[in-house]
């Protein structure tokens, strides 16, 4: 019955993504047969094999090299003729996987007939790519979230989930990779992601989603890739777009405070002007990216109660006011120095200013008796600077390139917590100070050549990573803050790495098959004051296959079968020594001896399409080992509860998605996602150090989950376009108890005007205002259970033109 129910809710909710088309660039040589010089001038045409119409031709240059740009894949005859020559035919698959397929050398000899094949580039509209491992989308098709963050464009994507807390979640999984243009950046974190909640969507172009990445790609991240490409117009002169948003969130209260504390926020604002201009002549292209974005934010408004089985019982509320300030740049230059040479150097800065006003109230059962009240301002600026160079090499082959890349990011976070302590006999004021450089250095090679039924690539990178922080606790009267914790620790981590990859394309069958090779060594060294760590660190040689084999029925049926095996290393947050006093009673704590999760991942995956719409399939299937996640634990005697990461063993997620498209009228199109899966952690028992050796153990979890999307476009007349998007967020687990469930509802309305320069639109999100998050922990000897009505109702209304 609950398979009848969820294939009842796909038939009549279907889920918007736009199908892809490709093109393909076809290329060659034309040799005499015993000389092996080229042949110039020679006739190449291109033939559908169906009915022999003419497709496209060219002829071939003086090295008897030929190029055919913007075919579409399928069957063909290519005829090659000259005067004295012999016609050569032959038919030609035109297939999906690669961007360039090389025909090699043709030899063309008087009265021999002899046909090679052909190279193919791709090019990737939006939707699902033709391999089935990854999905693109354009944020401004993405109508109800325009004028937002890129965590909000995306959390309407299929597959897509949001955390409270920020983090992006791939089919029930926030183990995640977070690329920008390619690259990681500390914007979003080389570990765990990060900032994703404070990047505007107005800087990004398209977003990628991808579920099995190849070999080329880093190992980190088990439940895939998401790469977000940022704005770039490569059109010739001056051109650009202007753009403004404003915005109102938290206009109905969901959930008044406890007594005695500062109101929070309401009706908050939301402005975010941006500017992207370019200007390209002949061998030169110069960009420039600029956006601030100011929120005012109710961050976090969690009401809960913690039962021990003491007996004791405590009634709180978290209530943090946010001002956030966003602002990047973003600019560089192409040179074109020739047809083979190409440069590119770009810079990219961010200055991200918080300041978070919190209140947090500790009361007993009834609410008679207030035990506490802690009051803190956050006082945080993070600075973040890139420098990429990339060279390109282009081989007189088509599609025959070498990629060189070098790109620096330097990231401070400079962060002040300043509290007050009110107790029932005295009031104490605490404060500390974090200051953090992070450096990296990723040197990278890259090679690839098109093969006649696919192409090769490999490649080396080279990373160095330094992060030292330096934690200072300042305390008052009668303090709770731990001055032992703080002091010095420093982060190191190097890793070199190797990949090859390997393309091949029949008319049946496709394959993609590589391997990447990673040495990492991590050290982690800790002042040797600390009352409770020592230095730590880690080193291992391992290697991260991935591997695609597809059969395609026909055009447009395709079965394929996915794997590949990637790691989650713990991010230098994750381990650091110092305790966080932003909730007091509930610490939040690293642990250097936490070691990295090895995932290996299975899927098998089914695309079919017709004329205007597609329906695609997935089963899936991950193995964890040594799953990391925050264990929260309590001291004996003690009522405060310390959340410290652990390797809780190995943990499975098994499911399926499914994807349904239609094109009912030129004027409609909608499109429904559905995800399935089941969680499993295994039995598992840990150690967490902080302040005391304290032991939990964990029964086996299992539980099945999901999420359903819904979206639909409309289009109108007079260009005004609108879209409607419905989320479903089923319970979860999480490794010391489950989450609830969730539901909003999006809506926007785009319109174009100016002759189309101009744009104008307005949108809503969790129009409902109905998206809370309730959890239930359950720890040694104590249950905490929680329910965050943070704000998720904005409404935006926002203006841009292009000229």
């Amino acid at each position: 019955m609950l398979q009848i129910r969820y294939v009842v809710v796909l038939l009549i909710m279907p889920f918007m993504v736009k199908a892809q088309s490709t093109a393909v660039t076809l290329s060659g040589q034309i040799t005499e047969p015993d000389t092996k010089t080229g042949v110039p001038f020679v006739s190449i045409v291109l033939k559908t094999d169906k009915d022999s119409t003419f497709k496209t031709g060219t002829v071939s240059n003086d090295e008897g090299r030929f190029t055919m740009a913007d075919v579409t894949p399928g069957k063909y005859i290519l005829v090659i003729s000259s005067m004295g020559y012999q016609t050569k035919t032959k038919q030609v698959l035109m297939g999906n996987l690669s961007p360039f397929l090389d025909l090699g050398a043709i030899a063309f000899q008087p009265d021999t007939r002899q046909l090679k094949e052909v190279q193919i580039t791709a090019q990737q509209a939006e939707g699902l790519h033709s391999k089935m491992d990854k999905k693109t989308y354009s944020v401004a098709d993405n109508v109800s979230q325009i004028g937002g963050s890129v965590l909000q464009a995306m959390k309407n994507l299929p597959g897509v989930t949001t955390t409270q807390d920020g983090k992006i979640e791939l089919r029930g999984s926030d183990k995640v990779a977070v690329l920008v243009d390619g690259k990681q950046t500390a914007l979003t974190g080389f570990g765990n992601q990060t900032g994703l909640d404070n990047i505007p969507a107005s800087a990004v172009e398209r977003i990628e989603i991808i579920n099995n990445p190849s070999a080329k790609f880093d190992s980190n991240g088990n439940a895939g890739i998401i790469n977000i490409i940022y704005k770039k117009n490569k059109q010739q002169g001056f051109n650009g777009k202007v753009g403004f948003t404003g915005g109102l969130g938290a206009l109905w209260e969901k959930q008044a405070n406890l007594p005695g504390i500062r109101p929070q926020y309401k009706r908050t604002p939301k402005f975010n002007p941006s500017v992207s201009l370019n200007y390209r002549k002949n061998k030169v292209n110069i960009f420039f990216q600029g956006d601030w974005l100011y929120t005012e934010t109710l961050n976090r408004n969690e009401f809960g109660e913690r039962i021990y089985d003491s007996g004791d019982i405590v009634r709180q509320q978290i209530k943090r006011n946010r001002n956030t300030s966003y602002a990047t740049v973003k600019t560089g230059v192409d040179w074109n120095m020739n047809d083979q040479n190409t440069l590119t150097v770009s810079g990219l800065f961010n200055r991200e200013k918080i300041i978070d006003r919190g209140d947090i109230p500790y009361f007993n059962a009834d609410l008679s008796e207030r035990r506490r009240l802690w009051q803190f301002l956050e006082d945080e600026v993070k600075y973040t600077a890139t420098a990429t160079a990339s060279y390109q090499h282009k081989f007189t082959q088509p599609g025959h390139v070498l990629n060189a890349g070098f790109n620096y990011t330097f990231h401070r976070e400079d962060e002040k917590y300043f509290f007050t302590n009110i107790m029932p006999d005295y009031t104490g004021e605490d404060s500390f100070k974090l200051l953090s450089d992070e450096q990296v250095f990723d040197l990278t090679l890259d090679y690839i050549r098109p093969l006649k039924y696919g192409r090769i690539e490999g490649g080396i990178k080279l990373r160095k990573r330094n992060i030292p922080a330096n934690m200072q606790f300042f305390p008052g009267l009668n303090s709770p803050i731990d001055i032992d914790a703080g002091g010095w620790a420093e982060y190191k981590e190097t890793i070199p790495a190797v990949y090859g990859n390997y393309v091949f394309e029949s008319e049946k069958l496709e394959l993609e098959a590589g391997l990447r090779v990673e040495y990492v060594k991590v050290d982690y060294e800790v002042n040797p004051g600390h009352n409770t760590y020592k230095s730590d660190g880690y080193s291992y040689t391992q290697p991260f296959p991935s591997f695609r084999l597809a059969y395609k029925f026909n055009s447009d049926n395709k079965l394929s079968i996915f794997y590949n095996r990637r790691v989650d290393r713990p991010n230098e947050v994750d381990i650091r020594i110092f305790p966080k006093y932003d909730e007091p009673e509930v610490l939040k704590v690293g642990n250097p001896a936490l070691r990295p999760q090895f995932t290996s991942s299975f899927e098998l995956g089914y695309k079919t399409q017709w004329g205007k719409g597609y329906f695609y399939s997935a089963a899936y299937h991950r193995i964890a080992d040594a799953t990391i996640t925050r264990i929260a634990t309590q001291v004996p005697g003690e009522l405060i509860i310390y959340n410290i990461f652990q390797n809780a063993g190995r943990s499975y997620n098994t499911g399926t998605e499914l994807i349904f498209q239609q094109q009912l009228a030129p004027w409609f199109t909608f499109n429904t996602n559905v995800n399935i899966y089941r969680n499993t952690i295994n039995a598992f028992t840990v150690e967490n150090k902080y302040p005391v050796p304290t032991t939990f153990t964990s029964a086996l979890q299992r539980l099945t989950s999901g999420n359903v999307k819904f979206n639909g476009m409309l289009k109108f007349a007079q260009k005004l376009e609108a879209q409607l998007t419905a989320m479903y967020l089923a319970p979860d687990i999480i490794p010391q108890g489950k989450i609830g469930s969730r539901f909003s509802l999006d809506f926007g309305l785009k319109k174009q005007i100016q002759k189309g320069r101009g744009e104008v639109f307005l949108n809503a999100t969790d129009l409902l205002n109905t998206l809370n998050i309730k959890r239930e922990v359950n720890g040694n000897g104590f249950r905490l259970i929680t329910n965050d009505y943070y704000e998720t109702q904005v409404f935006r209304l926002g203006y841009s033109y292009k000229f």
